[in-house]
Order: structure tokens, then C-alpha cells, then sequence
């Protein structure tokens, strides 16, 4: 049964700085980059009525952060990613550039359709995983930590180039098992409290928890700029912590179930548009 947008929905977006006409939004303003924070769901058996970036649920002081890259203290990562895009590392004298040119033009579109099947490994590669496959195998250099500095930045830079594309994971042919995979993982619950993702952004997406909206939970906006981290964080960092939240153990950063939730979360939200770095709260 699909989940339709519920009054507290209405609140959460009313209160977010949109005026709410039955279900329609009527935009005042969107991040800067991105021409709409809503999707039409790319199947009929899809769990949700409308698919509803995190921008939607956001108060309008966070919204503004994102509304201009001046202000979006993303772009502090975002600028050190471009900076390392042209820096040589490892003993083939190789930087990212000496393969791939301008970033702008060889990473548009390579963030919207991440994670992506890798052939040769017979398996999906998260953006971070293509990074240090690329560093180890082509510039002979050492594989940068998930959560580092030089991981952030450059997976912000690359998502970056595609900024306002819509996300259009492969979902069928090999990846089908690992949507499944994800999906499994979307609905088992899981810790203490007997939860699982589905009782937060599906169920109960547009009611307060703490003082928080919960959102319909995309990562078209990751890597994302969180107030509560004061920094950028990866899209397995907020799997990690809401684990943690439901006092359950969590699963291994980069292993195959968060990156078989990855690949499940980008084929729910396909047709939202790329927002990284988007400022969350």
C-alpha cells in the first residue's frame, strides 16, 4: 500500500517555507543548482505517492545555507576536492586529472548514477570504492580512509558535477539482486527498539522526532553538510549513526549490506535531483 503525504507532512513543509495547496508544493526557492525537490515515483509498486527530497523538511534558516554556495559550507570540501583533483600521488606520477581531464566535463552525470556495476569486480562500486580502486590499481597510491578529509572532498567535488541531474541508478541486469539485498535491509528491523528504515522515512516521514522532521530519507543530497557534525559526512556515516540511534549494531562501513542499502535508497529516490553538498540538520 502506497504512503500517501500526511498532515504532518503538510506542517513540516508549510513550516519549511513552502505554501501547501492540497498535495501540490508551490517553490520559494530552491537550492542553488537544482530546478525541483520532488519526484514522480518510476513505478507503480513504489512505496511512496511522491517522492520528496530532504530539502522539503528543512526549516527555512537551513534551507538558505543551501540556497547559496557562498553560504553552503559544503563548498569548504567541494574546493578542496577540486584542489586534489590536479595533485599527484603515488608512484605513477599520476593525479586524477592525468586520466580524466576537466572533472567538469568527464564527472558530469557520475554522481547521478552511483553506485554502479563494475564488471570486472562483479560487484556495485560506491563512489568512495571507484576512488580507491582508481588509486590503487592506475595512480599507485594508498587508499584514502572513508571518512577522511581527502575522501570527503573528493567525492563532494565529483557528486558535485552533477549537481541538479536526476539520479538514475541501473536498478535491473546485474544489479537487481543487490536492490533486492538493499530492500531487505530497508525493511528488516533491526536493535533494541525492533526498527527498521521503513518505520522512520516511510511510515512516519513529516512528524517530529526530537525536534527534528523526519524525511522520506534520500541520499540524493550526499556527501552532505550536517549542523549536527559540523561538517561534511558520507551517506554510510548517517547509516552508521541511524543504526546506532535504534541501538542496533551497525553494519561495516562500505560493506556489502550498506552498499546494497545504497543502491536499494538511489534506485527509491530515482528521479530526484543530485543536490551534493546538500546541508542537512
Amino acid at each position: 500500500m502506497k504512503v500517501s503525504i500526511k498532515a504532518g507532512l503538510v506542517a513540516a513543509i508549510a513550516f519549511a517555507g513552502f505554501a501547501v495547496t492540497g498535495s501540490t508544493l508551490a517553490d520559494e526557492g530552491l537550492p542553488e543548482g537544482v530546478t525541483a525537490v520532488k519526484a514522480t515515483p518510476p513505478s507503480k509498486d513504489h512505496p511512496l505517492d511522491e517522492i520528496l527530497s530532504g530539502w522539503t523538511f528543512r526549516t527555512p534558516e537551513t534551507q538558505a545555507l543551501q540556497q547559496d554556495d557562498f553560504e553552503n559550507p559544503g563548498y569548504l570540501w567541494v574546493e578542496r576536492g577540486e584542489a586534489l583533483w590536479s595533485e599527484v600521488d603515488g608512484s605513477a606520477g599520476k593525479a586524477c586529472a592525468s586520466c580524466h581531464n576537466d572533472a567538469a566535463d568527464s564527472m558530469k552525470g557520475v554522481g547521478a548514477e552511483m553506485p554502479k556495476w563494475d564488471a570486472k569486480l562483479n560487484r556495485p562500486l560506491t563512489m568512495e570504492q571507484r576512488i580507491n580502486n582508481c588509486r590503487t590499481e592506475n595512480m599507485g597510491a594508498k587508499e584514502w580512509k572513508w571518512e577522511s578529509t581527502q575522501m570527503l572532498s573528493m567525492t563532494s567535488y565529483v557528486r558535485n558535477q552533477s549537481r541538479g541531474m536526476p539520479v538514475n541508478v541501473q536498478a535491473d541486469g546485474p544489479m537487481a539482486s543487490w536492490v533486492a539485498k538493499g530492500k531487505e535491509v530497508y525493511y528488516t528491523r533491526v536493535g533494541q527498539l525492533d526498527m527498521s528504515c521503513a518505520n522512520c522515512h516511510e511510515a512516519n516521514y513529516g512528524k517530529y522526532i526530537r525536534a527534528d522532521f523526519l524525511s522520506q530519507g534520500h541520499s540524493n543530497g550526499f556527501p552532505t553538510y550536517r549542523l549536527k557534525w559540523q561538517k561534511i559526512g558520507s551517506l554510510h556515516r548517517r547509516f552508521k549513526g541511524c543504526m546506532k540511534n535504534i541501538r542496533a549494531t551497525p553494519y561495516k562501513v562500505g560493506g556489502d549490506e550498506f552498499v546494497a542499502l545504497e543502491v536499494y535508497l538511489a534506485q527509491r529516490g530515482k528521479g530526484l535531483q543530485v543536490e551534493a553538498p546538500a546541508v542537512r540538520n
